[in-house]
């Protein structure tokens, strides 16, 4: 069972992540490799860096909007995630902390203080600030040593999938061979019909730090679909950068 398992989410990966097949004469040759090994040099692969600024060009699209804006981000790592959408003018700004979330949107005149009820309802899944960072950065969003891992050698990635799938979800990541980040990462709950899945198409290398050029997201509850597709435009790392963030006056506060 857990074999035939496995092989369907293989499958899944292959009908969803929708990556180019590389012409065979191009094609890179990529050792075998425990999934030990792999899980270890994906973790090594990890951001350095103590802070990230960065904008993005962002297009969203689910059954009633599809839009596109610029974003600012800038992460202080570990600290604190900050948002800035625009779009000729501010749309929303964010401050993300280990503990907390705020949130206000200029165009409604709302905001949102509190835990990440808000990212969940957004994602479809159970997020916390390490993983909306991970997803980021292009890092897994589970702790791959917290359980066993298979491992197979797919289109020029290290396909891990635990050994013994969780009750809740079940996740499938596929690790670069050239650079040990992520290629994809999907988490899939069967039983409440949802599945994110999270594409990072290419990278980028500045100051020695591997970073995701692309990143694509698609969340999917039932029938009703949602897609958030990243591009970056600039980033900078270790500079100063400004985290401030204050709710405007006669904003009303949303209850999620």
């Amino acid at each position: 069972m857990r074999t035939l398992k496995y092989l369907l989410l293989l499958v899944l990966f292959f009908t969803s992540c929708k990556i180019k097949k590389e012409a065979s004469d191009t094609a890179e040759f990529v050792k075998e490799m425990s999934a030990k090994k792999v899980v270890r040099k994906h973790i090594a692969a990890n951001f350095s860096k103590k802070t990230l600024k960065a904008k993005f060009k962002v297009a969203y699209r689910d059954r009633k909007m599809k839009q596109s804006i610029s974003l600012a981000l800038k992460i202080k790592k570990d600290e604190v995630i900050w948002l800035k959408g625009t779009k000729f003018i501010n749309i929303f700004k964010a401050k993300i902390t280990p503990e907390k979330v705020l949130f206000y949107s200029s165009l409604e005149k709302t905001y949102f203080e509190g835990d990440f009820a808000m990212l969940k309802k957004l994602l479809g899944v159970e997020i916390n600030f390490k993983q909306l960072q991970n997803l980021f950065l292009g890092q897994a969003l589970v702790n791959l040593k917290k359980e066993k891992q298979e491992v197979a050698v797919v289109e020029n990635t290290y396909v891990l999938s635990p050994k013994t799938q969780s009750n809740f979800f079940e996740a499938l990541f596929a690790v670069n061979a050239k650079n040990f980040k992520l290629a994809y990462q999907s988490i899939i709950q069967g039983e409440k019909r949802q599945r994110l899945d999270i594409n990072y198409p290419s990278y980028t290398s500045v100051q020695e730090a591997v970073f995701p050029k692309e990143i694509k997201i698609n969340v999917k509850r039932g029938k009703e679909s949602t897609t958030i597709d990243f591009t970056l435009k600039t980033i900078e790392f270790n500079t100063k950068i400004n985290t401030f963030f204050s709710i405007p006056k006669g904003y009303k506060r949303i209850q999620l």
